[in-house]
């Protein structure tokens, strides 16, 4: 099974990632928003990051975590490419997010994320889960 594509919309990019479970499926989101940014396979998981997110559904949580990611990303001015999440039964979720401050000599400069949006955000579960959000460049 991959573990995320990229589908077209117009002035974004859409993203849908894939896990055996909901956990493996955000950290595969996670990585497929760091691989827009740079090259997630130059980026050493040096630093820790640590948060919690609780949300009311599993569409608003994802966005929520997303959206901590871009947080973390522009006010710590770092790259990641390590993700760790556990989400409960009540939609608390956990993570760990590990990188390196930013190195454009370093790391490879593809394409900044403005803002994660809403639109046609999804939580698909079946035989595996599948999470589906448009990012605006």
């Amino acid at each position: 099974m991959k573990k995320f594509e990229y589908f077209e919309a117009t002035a974004d990019i859409g993203l849908k990632a894939y896990g055996k479970d909901i956990n493996e499926a955000f950290e595969n989101a996670s990585l497929a928003i760091f691989n827009i940014i740079s090259d997630t396979s130059d980026i050493d998981a040096v630093h820790e990051i640590e948060f919690e997110i609780t949300s009311e559904d599993e569409v608003s949580l994802l966005y929520d975590y997303l959206e901590e990611l871009l947080f973390y990303h522009e006010t710590e001015f770092m790259l990641f490419s390590d993700f760790h999440v556990e989400i409960d039964e009540d939609l608390h979720l956990k993570a760990k997010i590990k990188g390196e401050e930013i190195d454009w000599d370093k790391h490879e400069r593809k394409t900044e994320i403005k803002a994660i949006t809403f639109h046609k955000m999804d939580v698909k579960k079946t035989s595996h889960v599948e999470v589906q959000a448009i990012v605006d460049l």
